[in-house]
């Protein structure tokens, strides 16, 4: 019978062990803390060996007072232990940030990569990131903004369904939308009908300007001419 975990191993804060694996392959890995952790970590890997689906999935394992948070990817498995009050937030964003450097630093050769072939560098940056997500109280904060942007896309998401399974708020949109189209052509028609009124005004004063100049000019040649205009 194994021994608990417990047992075995030396209390530490936040992530305390981290795991590279292809399958049941450790490819690269790094402890804090001494004990079994590694070897629970490959009972887990065996669990998970079987999931070679391309989509990321995480899932978490109690053993005792740990939890071993698992993110698979592209037949890739990232593990890391952490204390179960350590919560899950953190460990996963540790384990994605893990992912993308791994990804970006091996991409398709850890698919054929012997074991531990990655090790001697690849653990370090393991060491790096566990110190930098265990004592940086912003790592906490990142955690919750992507976790907080996650919940945002799923409530659009949610209020997009709402507004298409109820008919009635796409009504409202398409009679406001109606209503509107009716306001901008009674404004156009008052328009039309102020801008007649305006030439109508503007041709009256026109036609009595037209008047006033006959009249004057009859006036001028009246007077030298006679009323009758017979002596010019």
């Amino acid at each position: 019978c194994e021994r608990d975990i417990d047992d075995v191993m030396t209390r530490a804060n936040g992530v305390a062990y981290a795991l590279v694996a292809r399958e049941t392959t450790p490819l690269a890995e790094h402890s804090e803390v001494e004990g079994n952790a590694p070897e629970v970590a490959k009972k887990v890997l065996q669990g998970i060996a079987s999931n070679n689906s391309r989509q990321v999935s995480r899932t978490s394992y109690v053993q005792g007072i740990y939890l071993f948070h698992v993110l698979v990817s592209d037949g890739i498995s990232f593990i890391c232990m952490a204390e179960e009050d350590f919560g899950r937030r953190v460990p996963f964003v540790f384990l994605e940030d893990v992912r993308q450097s791994f990804t970006a630093k091996y991409g398709t050769q850890a698919l054929h990569a012997a074991a531990y072939a990655f090790n001697e560098e690849f653990s370090r940056v393991l060491n790096q990131k566990m110190n930098y997500y265990n004592t940086n109280p912003q790592a906490d904060t990142i955690g919750r903004v992507r976790k907080e942007i996650s919940e945002v896309k799923n409530i659009m998401v949610e209020n997009i369904e709402l507004v298409l399974e109820r008919g009635e708020k796409i009504d409202l949109l398409v009679d406001k939308t109606d209503s509107l189209q009716d306001e901008t052509f009674r404004f156009r028609r008052q328009a039309r009908r102020i801008k007649q009124e305006m030439w109508w005004r503007s041709m009256r004063m026109t036609i009595l300007l037209i008047i006033v100049v006959f009249l004057g000019l009859y006036f001028v040649l009246a007077l030298a001419c006679g009323p009758r205009l017979k002596n010019c």
